[in-house]
C-alpha cells in the first residue's frame, strides 16, 4: 500500500480533511502532519493520530516563518517511528519547506509533491520580500516530482509566467467528493420563492472577502427584502473589522455558522437560491484565478451561481452558458444582474446547471484511484537539497 506523508499548514482545514478522504479512497495509506491553528479544532482527523507541528496563526507571516523554522529543527524527532513514506506531499509553500526537510531525513528518495491551491499575494510583488519568496520556491519546487493545482489560471498566469516550477502538473479542480453515490439536488427552490419570500443568494466556506460582506449588504438594503443573504462557513476574523458585529446590525444577513463538507452540502445549499462565487480577496491576482469549492458545491446541488465575468470562474461559466456574470462590483451592477428575475427564468437557470454532467461538479472513487496511482507512479527528482538539509 502506497504509504504518503502529508505535510499541511493547517488541521482544521475542511480542505485536508478532504484531501485525505480521497488518498484513503484511492487505497493510500496517510500520515498526516502539520500545524494547528489554536482557535481551530481538528476535525474529522483523529482517528489518523496528526503529528502536532505546533501553533500557527492566520494572517501571520512572520510567526509562520519563525514556526516553520522551529519545525524543520524538530521534524527529524516528531518523524521518528513513522514508516518511511512513498510520497510526500507539502501542501503550500511552507510545508514544501519541510517536504525537502523530510525528503532529506529519509534518505532522499521519496518523491516530493507540491500541492498549491492559493497563490499568496506575498509572492506577486515586485519588492525584495516577494523575489525572495519566489526564489525560495523555485529552489524549494526543484525537488518537486508533481504539481498539484486547482485552477489552469494558476499554472497559466503564475507557474508558467514567472517560470516557478518545472514539474508536471496534475490539475484537481476543487469538486464536491462523492464516494457512495451522493445525495442529488433538492427540488424545492427549483421554481424561487413563494409570494412574500425572499430570494436567497448563500456565501460559504472560507468567508474573508470584505468587499463581498459591504457590497451584499448594500445590495440587500437597496432591494429592501426582495434579496436575503445566508453566510456558513469559516470567517477569516482577522479580515474584518467586527465581523458578527456588522452582520448582526444587517436587516437581510444572517450568519447560520460552520458545517460539515461534505456531508452538509445538500441541506445548505439546498436552502437557497444563489451561490455566490465571488472573492475579492487578493482582487486581480488569486482571486480572479481560483476555482473555488463553492462554484462546484454550488452548482452540484443546483444554487445558480454568482460570478465575476472577468474571472477564471466567469470564463468557467461561460464556457458553459451557466449562471449569473457581473461585470463590475457594484450595487447597480447587482440590481441590474436581476431585472429580468422572475421564477420562470431563475427556473430555466436551475435546470441547465442540473442537466450538466455530473463529473463536472463531483469527484468519485475513480478518481481518487487514479490520484493515488499517479502519485504511486512517481520517481524522485535528482537534485541536491539545498534548503534546510542541514536544520
Amino acid at each position: 500500500m502506497l504509504h504518503v506523508l502529508y505535510l499541511v499548514h493547517d488541521l482544521s482545514d475542511p480542505a485536508v480533511r478532504r484531501r485525505v478522504i480521497m488518498l484513503q479512497a484511492g487505497g493510500a495509506d496517510v500520515t498526516l502532519a502539520g500545524f494547528k491553528r489554536a482557535d481551530k479544532p481538528v476535525a474529522g482527523l483523529e482517528s489518523l493520530s496528526p503529528i502536532d507541528l505546533g501553533p500557527t496563526q492566520d494572517g501571520r507571516f512572520a510567526q509562520r516563518i519563525v514556526a516553520i523554522a522551529k519545525a524543520a529543527l524538530s521534524l527529524g524527532g516528531k518523524l521518528q517511528g513513522i514508516r518511511k513514506p512513498d510520497v510526500i506531499i507539502g501542501r503550500n509553500l511552507e510545508m514544501l519547506a519541510l517536504a525537502n526537510r523530510a525528503k532529506a531525513l529519509f534518505s532522499n528518495d521519496a518523491p516530493i509533491v507540491y500541492e498549491c491551491l492559493d497563490i499568496h499575494r506575498l509572492l506577486l510583488g515586485q519588492n525584495r520580500i516577494s523575489r525572495a519568496l519566489r526564489r525560495t520556491e523555485r529552489v524549494l519546487g526543484r525537488n518537486a516530482s508533481l504539481l498539484m493545482t486547482s485552477s489552469p489560471a494558476f499554472v497559466r498566469d503564475y507557474f508558467q509566467r514567472f517560470r516557478q516550477i518545472d514539474a508536471p502538473v496534475a490539475l484537481l479542480q476543487n469538486k464536491v467528493l462523492e464516494l457512495n453515490g451522493g445525495t442529488e439536488a433538492a427540488d424545492q427552490k427549483l421554481e424561487g420563492p413563494t409570494p412574500g419570500e425572499p430570494w436567497t443568494i448563500g456565501w460559504f466556506g472560507a468567508l474573508r472577502c470584505r468587499k463581498s460582506l459591504e457590497l451584499l449588504a448594500a445590495f440587500t438594503r437597496r432591494m429592501e427584502g426582495r434579496f436575503e443573504v445566508v453566510l456558513r462557513g469559516r470567517p477569516a476574523y482577522s479580515e474584518f473589522t467586527d465581523f458578527d458585529g456588522f452582520v448582526a446590525a444587517e436587516p437581510y444577513l444572517r450568519f447560520e455558522g460552520a458545517y460539515r463538507n461534505p456531508e452538509d452540502l445538500p441541506r445548505v445549499y439546498g436552502e437557497v437560491h444563489f451561490s455566490w462565487a465571488i472573492d475579492f480577496f487578493e482582487e486581480g491576482l488569486n482571486s480572479s484565478w481560483l476555482l473555488p469549492n463553492r462554484l462546484y458545491e454550488g452548482c452540484r446541488y443546483g444554487a445558480v451561481p454568482i460570478a465575476m465575468r472577468n474571472t477564471e470562474t466567469g470564463r468557467f461559466l461561460a464556457d458553459r452558458h451557466l449562471g449569473k456574470l457581473l461585470n463590475e462590483p457594484s450595487v447597480d451592477a447587482l440590481e441590474a444582474l436581476f431585472e429580468d428575475l422572475t421564477p420562470e427564468t431563475y427556473t430555466a437557470s436551475r435546470r441547465k446547471i442540473l442537466a450538466e454532467d455530473r463529473g463536472t461538479w463531483v469527484c468519485d472513487a475513480r478518481d481518487c484511484r487514479a490520484l493515488v496511482e499517479r502519485l504511486a507512479g512517481l520517481r524522485p527528482v535528482r537534485v541536491p537539497n539545498v534548503m534546510l538539509q542541514a536544520a
